[in-house]
């Protein structure tokens, strides 16, 4: 028996909440809104189709109903537009979430809480200063979706399972993300060398250039905005795996955004490394073996979020 409140209801919140239905995580889900009639007609319409899977009571709530959650997952805040950077919207959402916190905390005070709005990493760590909750419990979504995103260019590149494809998005949830290529392999192979490692395969696979996929990660979220208006699909896909995660009793290595202290030199800041993630929260990190390069991308990472975090006020 898994409870899981989703607060916000908007294309993300409400699909969310639809692709836990789905997946048959959870056997109750809460969602709540500003906007209760757009809460109650997304719950209606997904509890609607729960005949089809595994049993599970949704509906439309107040944060009181929010009591005995396993999970909250926190998706309220103004949307990204196309052209607006996630860091433009930290302010709003930051002030959005600085609300919301007091009025969910004591009813779902032993909730793990998973963080998606916008701008993630200043948002996860606002949500740890005001929130007085034990860290490990406190999770931003940080680069599952741009680690996601990776996986399957790379794949693509090499018509390959994606889940052979071990490589990682580190650092911010944005502009300054960067990919640790030294690090990066198909199936313990290094990216660079798989093509020239392959025996009797038809056809002949592209080189892989580094800087395509660099760039199709950091501009797919505006790509679609600019296409659809909204992203929603993915990142739903990869919150959903976060509480797969988080519910199941065998501890998963995932880039989410938690708190600092001290790893790669670095305090007080909630960016994405890899982190260890089960039952107990992100409660542990694995020390990546960082080339001084990439140890330098990290840096540059942490000190855009913490000019971010200077210019705010919370």
């Amino acid at each position: 028996m898994n409870k899981i409140t989703v607060i916000g209801s908007g294309s993300v919140g409400s699909t969310i909440a639809y692709t836990l239905t789905i997946a048959g995580l959870a056997s109750e889900i809460v969602m709540i809104d500003i906007n209760g009639e757009k809460a109650l007609g997304e719950a209606l319409d997904i509890r609607q189709g729960t005949p089809f899977c595994n049993p599970c009571t949704i509906y439309a709530g107040n944060y009181s109903d929010a009591k005995g959650s396993d999970i909250v997952v926190i998706t309220s805040g103004v949307a990204r537009k196309a052209g607006q950077s996630r860091l433009d919207l930290a302010q709003v959402n930051v002030n959005i979430l600085k609300s919301i916190t007091p009025e969910i905390i004591p009813y779902a005070p032993d909730a793990t809480y998973v963080i998606v709005s916008n701008p993630v990493d200043i948002l996860t760590y606002a949500f740890c200063k005001y929130s007085g909750l034990p860290e490990q419990r406190i999770i931003g979504s940080g680069t599952i979706l741009d680690t996601a995103r990776l996986r399957s260019r790379i794949a693509e590149y090499f018509a390959v399972n994606q889940q052979n494809v071990h490589a990682y998005v580190l650092g911010e949830h944005g502009d300054s993300s960067f990919i640790p290529w030294s690090i990066a392999n198909i199936s313990n192979v290094p990216v660079e060398d798989y093509r020239h490692s392959l025996l009797n395969v038809e056809g002949d696979f592209p080189e892989l250039k580094k800087n395509e996929v660099e760039e199709y990660v950091k501009k797919s979220g505006a790509r679609v905005i600019r296409r659809k208006g909204a992203t929603f699909y993915a990142v739903s896909m990869s919150v959903s795996h976060i509480c797969k995660c988080l519910l199941s009793g065998i501890d998963t290595t995932l880039t989410v955004s938690t708190m600092l202290h001290g790893e790669y030199g670095l305090n007080d800041i909630c960016l994405s490394l890899l982190n260890i993630v089960g039952s107990k929260g992100a409660h542990s990190k694995v020390m990546l073996p960082l080339n001084d390069k990439e140890l330098a991308a990290l840096n540059k990472s942490a000190e855009s979020l913490k000019a971010v975090i200077n210019s705010l006020t919370f």
